[in-house]
């Protein structure tokens, strides 16, 4: 079957495709993007973070919108490129274990079934980590509110695990602060896995114990945004821990960028800072910390902006964040 234009998407060089989707909001608006995209307005503000790369009809959408060719140094590649690797490499680790591929699929899964009720549930890696091997439980405190304001913003939770998910390349040393974060509090090392396909560096903790007691603080199992999850109480009722909720949350899915614009022909620039989430509560509460800050938060659909310099430079000195990308940003 032949590829879709569609299955495509656009490789930019590291940073382009931030630079493109700012450099578009000069002229057209995020809500706009998204029309002419066919996707969520979150996901073009997660093409401007880089957090995955755009689809390449995308790419030429907004183009068109823009009037402008598509940039030269633009490459594509398959949404399914890795697939053929990846497929290759399980059937060599498949022949490396049985000696052959299997035949009857049914009758491995069968038996598969049944040595994990008798042996491999007590005995396994996986159960040994996930079931057996207790984990610290922290107290409350500012670190565990700053933990639980990362796994708000780019983390989820399955019976199973905690994750949180991570640009490889903008987030390379934030995601190893989370990692000793995580180690810190709980007292067990997280996995840290690399998806090339979607350029994203993924925190793991594998602990059913570190998952109920999370859950037991406030987090949501399974999808948090059908949930209207909200910051726990224990967290918006002390000043500290919520400032280092707020940097958690700003950390992981906060945005800090250039709004520039002309006066009779005089350039004006000056920074603002947004936080975006689909669970109505969440912005609320959040917007509502920045307010208790001394800040001036407007709030939209999915968004909670700060628009006004003077509340962007009082959220870098007060909160500090520890996203060294956002700093970045802010300073340039």
């Amino acid at each position: 079957m032949a590829e879709s234009f569609k299955d495509k998407v656009a490789v930019f060089p590291s940073g382009a495709q931030r630079a493109f989707i700012e450099e578009s909001e000069k002229s057209l608006s995020i809500a706009r993007m998204a029309h002419a995209c066919g996707c969520s307005e979150r996901t073009v503000r997660d093409w401007r973070r880089e957090k995955f790369p755009m689809q390449y009809h995308a790419l030429q959408k907004i183009c068109a919108l823009r009037k402008i060719p598509i940039p030269k140094r633009v490459t594509t590649r398959s949404r399914y490129a890795h697939t053929r690797a990846a497929g290759l490499l399980g059937a060599q680790v498949t022949m490396r274990k049985y000696g052959r591929v299997p035949v009857d699929e049914a009758l491995r899964k069968e038996r598969w079934h049944a040595w994990w009720q008798d042996t491999g549930a007590a005995t396994s890696a996986f159960g040994t980590f996930a079931r057996s091997k207790p984990i610290r439980k922290p107290r409350k405190s500012a670190a565990l509110a700053e933990f639980m304001g990362i796994m708000m913003g780019d983390g989820g939770m399955h019976p199973y695990q905690a994750t949180i998910t991570l640009h490889y390349i903008d987030d390379r040393a934030y995601a190893a602060f989370v990692a000793r974060l995580a180690e810190t509090l709980f007292g067990t090392k997280p996995g840290i896995y690399h998806l090339p396909r979607k350029s994203v560096r993924t925190i793991v903790l594998s602990r059913v114990e570190a998952v109920a007691y999370l859950h037991e603080l406030g987090l949501p199992i399974g999808n948090k945004v059908k949930q209207e999850f909200d910051i726990p109480t224990w967290i918006k009722t002390n000043r500290s821990f919520s400032i280092a909720c707020l940097r958690g949350l700003i950390d992981t899915d906060g945005t800090v960028f250039t709004h520039a614009y002309r006066v009779n022909g005089k350039r004006y620039a000056y920074k603002k800072l947004s936080f975006c989430s689909h669970s109505r509560p969440l912005l609320l509460s959040t917007a509502k910390i920045f307010a208790d800050l001394g800040m001036h938060p407007r709030v939209t659909t999915y968004d909670v902006w700060l628009d006004r310099a003077r509340d962007v430079q009082r959220y870098f000195s007060l909160v500090k964040p520890h996203n060294q990308k956002h700093l970045k940003r802010y300073l340039k």
